[in-house]
């Protein structure tokens, strides 16, 4: 998109990625004089265009984000009100916290959570959007490591997306991975533990589990989290975590 927008002539991406972030760009691009039409959809067309203007732009909430903390609430058996953040980008998210057991309310731009005292155990497949994310997978795993049964998540996005189990069987988690499948027996509670951070989602997805257990959670490699959360020690913070960063 952004090569075809000043390109001479008529630019056609088929399979095209539909999630919201792909909206916004195109959005973002013809406020600035693009001609770029589709977007959200699995074509995108584009008609070159000979320059681009100044322009400003407000960008969209981060979901992946917000589906986050909505994650470490909701295993932490607790209760938040997020604001500033579009609900329909969240569907399948929220459906699958909702079939866990968390009451939620949505307004226009903003998401109350209560959870329960104790998760129930689901099933989750990652597809493109608007199925479930392949970003949200590892918090969710995260999440019901302690939830009541035994839960199963398929990934159909990406390979090699399991890094972090290891990390979350040091902390008392008892998972196992077979090729894109993961099975996750929910257990009573996790213990801290010294871990380390693979990357981006999967370095949430310890955040999330050390907020629930028991002692001290050290986490290696934090680096790869704050490559995609912007203050997000001290948003957890303001809802009653005990977050501090060391050596960064």
């Amino acid at each position: 998109m952004l090569l075809s927008v000043l390109a001479e002539g008529k630019t056609e991406i088929s399979n095209a990625a539909m999630e919201p972030e792909i909206v916004d760009l195109a959005n973002f691009l013809n406020r600035m004089g693009a001609k770029v039409y589709g977007a959200g959809s699995n074509i995108i067309k584009i008609i070159g265009v000979k320059r681009l203007k100044d322009t400003s732009y407000c960008i969209m909430p981060d979901r992946i984000e917000a589906g986050t903390i909505l994650s470490a609430v909701a295993q932490s058996g607790g209760k938040v009100l997020l604001k500033k953040v579009l609900p329909e980008h969240l569907t399948s998210v929220l459906h699958k916290l909702e079939e866990s057991g968390c009451q939620i309310l949505t307004e226009k731009n903003t998401i109350l959570l209560s959870a329960p005292k104790k998760l129930k155990s689901i099933q989750i497949k990652t597809m493109p959007y608007p199925g479930f994310p392949t970003d949200m997978q590892s918090v969710f795993a995260s999440m019901l490591t302690t939830a009541k049964g035994t839960s199963l998540i398929i990934e159909n996005i990406f390979e090699n997306r399991y890094k972090y189990v290891n990390e979350l069987r040091k902390m008392g988690a008892k998972m196992t991975v077979e090729g894109k499948i993961c099975v996750i027996k929910g257990t009573k509670r996790l213990y801290g533990a010294n871990i380390s951070a693979t990357d981006l989602r999967g370095g949430a997805s310890l955040i999330v589990a050390g907020l629930n257990a028991k002692g001290k959670t050290q986490i290696d490699n934090a680096k790869y989290i704050l490559r995609g959360y912007e203050n997000l020690d001290k948003k957890l913070n303001s809802l009653g975590a005990n977050i501090k960063l060391k050596n960064i």
